[in-house]
């Protein structure tokens, strides 16, 4: 009994793998490709293209990402921020994902982009308006993990964002191995309680 109850285990650890990563990636047109990633921390899914419309005005980033349509899903925005500037604004959508999921470090001017792609080395908008000017609102800086208020009017580029989860996980190729090897685990224990 010892012997099956430690295979059972043994498997559900090996089937847990890399299954539980914070970032993991989501097919949302049914393609078979990577069109955006779940984060499990925060509980929502970016776009993995991390320039879909080049440079744009925050009404315009705001707009954009409100009238975005993709993989059935219609409620899309811009990233939110926490009442923070400077570095280390681990609090916002965007510096936790910089931070956090991304492993990069305040002031690091290579950054880990991890299987983004198009991300540019710039700043990006959030949809949250600073409190004390209307007229400005919180951005991400990628180039190097600050976080800081710009006027609205200037041009800077947006990621999507949305609340939650997404159907179509993209399983990787280590994911099925740890399966695989679970299940035999679970095999052999089989076998060995019959004999």
């Amino acid at each position: 009994m010892k012997k099956a109850t430690f295979a059972v285990a043994l498997a559900a650890a090996v089937l847990s793998g890399t299954a539980q990563a914070a970032l993991q990636g989501r097919d949302l047109n049914g393609d078979g490709t990577v069109d955006a990633f779940y984060d499990t921390d925060l509980n929502i899914t970016w776009r993995r293209n991390a320039n879909l419309n080049g440079l744009m005005s925050w009404a315009d980033a705001v707009a954009w990402a409100d009238n975005m349509a993709f993989g059935g899903y219609t409620d899309w925005r811009l990233p939110t921020s926490a009442a923070c500037l400077a570095f280390n604004c681990t609090g916002s959508e965007m510096g936790h994902l910089w931070y956090v999921e991304l492993g990069n470090l305040a002031g690091d001017a290579t950054p880990n982009t991890g299987n983004f792609v198009n991300m540019q080395l710039y700043a990006y908008w959030s949809g949250t308006t600073y409190a004390s000017d209307a007229s400005q609102a919180y951005h991400f800086n990628i180039d190097l993990g600050d976080q800081d208020v710009a006027g609205k009017v200037n041009p800077l580029f947006a990621m999507a964002v949305r609340p939650g989860d997404v159907l179509a996980a993209v399983p990787e190729p280590e994911t099925y191995a740890m399966m695989l090897a679970g299940l035999a685990a679970l095999g052999v224990v089989t076998r060995r309680r019959r004999r």
